[in-house]
């Protein structure tokens, strides 16, 4: 083989090793839009995927001592390139599908759902997989160099991986989305494979332009419908794909928004023109610094920050019951800040008082300017909190920004009868609070605790509900009262979470499996 053909070839390799990567990466936000980013999905997918890998090293190498032609390794490549497009495009209705099982709660439907989708990647990944040892046969032409080729077309094969793993993620995908994604990959994959049969078969080689044919096609059948249809008697506003998430807003008849995100399962804020409580959890953290001994009043809280600010549902409670508060809010991705200035009135024009961060919350909370009344922490990707958010070391991070009256409120998840994870965050949150207080939100799965920086009990809250100011929002007074009426007790377990230990996705999963196996899909069609 010529030094320029091989050069080539290596080349070739390169291109491979990126596409491989970087279809790995896409692969889990082309699941994430329905499915979650949990461990559990990342796990199935890069086990599947080295599965597949392992698969196109084996019948690589076999085809390779069978038919060692340049030819055969360019249509390889050229087929790798067309099944790698047809992924997001055959994935797509698959997805619709599933989408509608998730919020149906048709568990067998969406596991199947994910199964199909997952084994789309079978025959485009053991394509690929089988790039590296073809290639090593027909660039080893002197046994005394195999070693040295081997190595180097496997440096190259990773350098390529390594430029696939975040070439998508912090350029590609946030600019163009999932599916224009892995078409890129696959027309740059392609572009390479044609151009290598080219000089290989010549004009023989210009049989394979079909296949852009094809996926032409299919990307404008595709491509026209969104991933999520909007729930029943919602339409769709809005709808996009960051860095972080799948982005939709939607709207009902009665001119309410919605902000949903990745697999739809959850509200993640509400916003209506005419109200400001929207009967949902966020509502409760109005009621937080009132768990203080009291007496405690409106004038007492003195600044709030948010952690999981996503449109700004919690920020536009607190403005409208305190409007000179400052309010920080923290959210990772800068796309939710976008929709909920557009959408949600999270704008300087209607909360002049709020600040936002659009970083890392763990970074953020040691560095806030202020120390703080209320730290509210609702950062959820349904059903599961971020572990980070959930530890001592974490905990004590916030009541380092609190002031000495200060609180801090999270919203938990948990179900009628299986309330471990509730018990674990308030075991975690009693390693640096003093007091932990509890209200289970109605018609719904979630628990809202408040850990205090002074001592108090659940009756403090009566306290304060009752020396309420005449001239008191009409709006706290009301939540204070729904406060008081749903207070739980708690029973602490033996779980602490640590930033060394927190098996929160694990208890998290193990909390659902048993919730469907008992038949909480009926529960959950009956409390939406």
């Amino acid at each position: 083989m010529s030094e320029q053909r091989r050069n080539y070839l290596y080349f070739a390799v390169f291109v491979s090793g990126m596409t491989t990567l970087a279809v790995e990466i896409t692969a889990s936000r082309l699941l994430g839009s329905v499915f979650g980013t949990s461990n559990l999905i990342w796990a199935n997918v890069i086990g599947l995927i080295l599965l597949f890998l392992t698969a196109g090293y084996f019948l690589g190498g076999r085809l390779a001592d069978r038919s060692p032609q340049p030819a055969r390794f360019y249509q390889i490549l050229l087929w790798g390139a067309f099944c790698n497009a047809l992924v997001p495009l055959l994935a797509r209705p698959v997805l619709a599908l599933a989408a509608r099982s998730v919020q149906g709660i048709e568990a067998g439907l969406a596991i199947g759902s994910f199964a199909v989708v997952l084994l789309l990647f079978a025959a485009p990944i053991t394509l690929l997989g089988m790039v590296s040892p073809f290639a090593i046969r027909l660039a080893v032409d002197d046994a005394e160099r195999a070693g040295s080729i081997s190595g180097r077309i496997y440096a190259i094969s990773t350098l390529g991986s390594l430029i696939g793993t975040f070439l998508p993620v912090l350029v590609i995908t946030p600019e163009v989305g999932t599916f224009w994604t892995f078409l890129i990959f696959a027309a740059l994959l392609y572009i390479v494979g044609l151009i290598g049969l080219l000089r290989a078969r010549g004009t023989a080689a210009l049989r394979y332009l079909w296949m852009l044919v094809v996926i032409a096609g299919l990307a404008a059948l595709a491509l026209s419908q969104p991933v999520r249809a909007a729930p029943p008697g919602q339409t769709i506003l809005y709808q996009t794909e960051s860095a972080y998430n799948y982005i939709q807003v939607t709207e009902d008849a009665q001119g309410a928004r919605y902000l949903y995100l990745n697999e739809g399962q959850g509200v993640h804020s509400e916003w209506h023109p005419a109200q400001i409580l929207t009967g949902r959890t966020w509502d409760f953290f109005l009621a937080a610094p009132y768990f203080n001994p009291p007496p405690y009043a409106p004038d007492d809280v003195q600044a709030l920050a948010i952690v999981g600010l996503a449109a700004g549902t919690i920020a536009r409670q607190y403005t409208a019951v305190y409007p000179d508060i400052p309010i920080d809010g923290i959210e990772i991705d800068p796309a939710i800040v976008a929709a909920g200035a557009r959408y949600f009135d999270m704008n300087a024009a209607a909360m002049p008082n709020l600040t936002v961060y659009t970083e890392d919350a763990r970074y953020v909370v040691k560095t806030l300017p202020r120390r703080y009344s209320v730290i509210g922490i609702d950062a959820y990707r349904p059903p599961y909190i971020p572990w980070q958010l959930c530890t001592v070391e974490f905990f004590r991070e916030v009541r380092d920004r609190l002031a000495d009256d200060g609180v801090v409120v999270i919203n938990v998840g948990r179900t009628q009868t299986d309330r471990r994870l509730v018990d674990a965050l308030a075991a975690t949150l009693l390693e640096v609070f003093p007091s932990v207080e509890a209200m289970d939100v109605p018609y719904s799965f979630n628990t809202i605790l408040v850990a205090t920086v002074q001592p108090s009990d659940s009756a403090d809250l009566d306290a304060n509900l009752a020396a309420l100011p005449a001239d008191a929002s009409p709006l706290l007074r009301q939540t204070l009262e729904l406060a008081a009426s749903t207070r739980v007790a708690l029973t602490p377990s033996d779980l602490v979470f640590t930033d060394d230990h927190a098996p929160v996705e694990r208890l998290v999963d193990s909390l659902v499996l048993n919730f469907l196996l008992s038949g909480g899909a009926e529960q959950l069609r009956q409390n939406p």
